[in-house]
């Protein structure tokens, strides 16, 4: 390890970055001088930049995040207030949904017993055929 240090140490510095040495130019001078240049390729200009800000600066996962949190949010409260708020003894609009909803939970938690054979129910012999 000790070995690696001073090598590492007695090498020579990289070299930094240089504008006026660097073998690969750009193209075109950025940012243009837009005193030069026409209205409309200004526009083409400022449009592609509006374009490329918004791909750079897009979230697609945080937007479907706070998305499902949003709808999440408003499906829950308005469940809870149609079907599980105390209105008090003001009549709502939700009643009859409300007590449809509180019977079939009601309906749900009890138990009944096995139905009851009447008379005209086939016993579960299906292989005795009628001719």
């Amino acid at each position: 390890m000790l070995s690696t240090l001073v090598r590492r140490s007695a090498a020579p510095a990289k070299p930094t970055f240089n504008f006026h040495t660097n073998p690969y130019k750009a193209k075109k001078e950025w940012p243009p001088d837009f005193t030069k240049l026409s209205s409309k390729y200004q526009f083409r200009l400022e449009r592609r930049y509006r374009r490329r800000a918004k791909l750079k600066w897009a979230r697609p996962r945080w937007t479907k995040a706070v998305k499902l949190a949003q709808w999440g949010s408003a499906v829950f409260i308005l469940t809870y207030g149609v079907l599980f708020m105390d209105w008090g003894n003001e009549k709502t609009p939700f009643k009859g949904v409300r007590e449809w909803y509180h019977g079939l939970l009601d309906s749900m938690w009890t138990s009944r017993g096995p139905p009851l054979r009447t008379p005209e129910q086939p016993t579960g012999n299906s292989n005795a055929s009628a001719s």
